[in-house]
């Protein structure tokens, strides 16, 4: 039985976290199977989180140390209930200890850094258009009659508001976009077509690091961008065509921001 409720990229964030009930992942499987450039790209994130288990297990395995042991804590409040400020410290303390683990993600940080910035956001975009790019069924969720909705909807996953840049004049009409899902949180993809069916596309997200960075051009196979990044928001244009070609129509967007 089809679902009459549309696969979304919660879906597939679910489908890859295992958080979806039976009957919802075996329908996401369904269409999977159906579209194995999505395949692919989900299969490339379960990857991904699995190696993140792996490299983070040693450290999850760890003992708590000594001094943040709860009983250690506890003890140690007890016996400065006297002193205020040495009650406060140990509460903080406590609730570093029940904030998830956190003692124990002390290089995660550190290694999101530098896997976050510019460079990401340009691979990303490359890797998001090499499978929408190329659907000829269904490419964006939002058609170009939608641009209000894609908007609104990027900017409640996103934090950022985006508006969506006029290229007739480039020669590209706006197509529609969808919201994607990248190693490093929700996405914005706007895409666009030329009159010879020439696809390119535009991906947008925050940015942790590189908040504000002069444009760079990258190549990947057969896909070239120009990416940059304006007050903690990154932007990366993609396509088949060529770094001259796209570094023009890129100067025309950021004009637009």
């Amino acid at each position: 039985m089809i679902s009459s409720h549309p696969i979304t990229e919660d879906d597939l964030h679910g489908f890859v976290d295992h958080l979806l009930d039976s009957a919802r992942r075996s329908e996401v499987q369904t269409y999977l199977d159906a579209h194995p450039e999505i395949a692919g790209r989900i299969a490339s994130f379960s990857r991904q989180r699995e190696a993140l288990r792996a490299a983070a297990a040693p450290i999850a395995d760890e003992p708590i140390p000594p001094r943040l042991n709860v009983r250690h804590l506890m003890e140690g409040r007890r016996r400065s209930q006297a002193s205020p400020w040495r009650s406060m410290a140990a509460s903080v303390l406590l609730l570093v200890v029940g904030g998830a683990g956190g003692w124990s993600l002390r290089s995660t940080a550190v290694e999101r850094s530098e896997t976050n910035g510019i460079a990401a956001l340009a691979q990303e975009a490359a890797d998001t258009f090499s499978v929408y790019g190329a659907d000829r069924s269904y490419p964006v969720e939002f058609g170009p009659t939608d641009k209000a909705q894609l908007v609104s909807w990027i900017a409640s996953r996103t934090g950022r508001t985006v508006s969506v840049p006029e290229l007739t004049a480039s020669g590209y009409a706006f197509m529609g976009g969808r919201l994607v899902a990248t190693p490093h949180g929700a996405a914005g993809l706007l895409m666009y077509s030329n009159g010879q069916g020439q696809r390119l596309a535009m991906l947008v997200r925050p940015m942790a690091i590189d908040r504000d960075t002069r444009m760079s051009e990258h190549s990947y196979g057969d896909i070239n961008g120009v990416t940059w990044a304006s007050k903690g928001t990154g932007f990366s244009l993609v396509g088949p065509a060529t770094v001259d070609l796209l570094h023009p129509i890129a100067d025309e967007v950021r004009r637009q921001e």
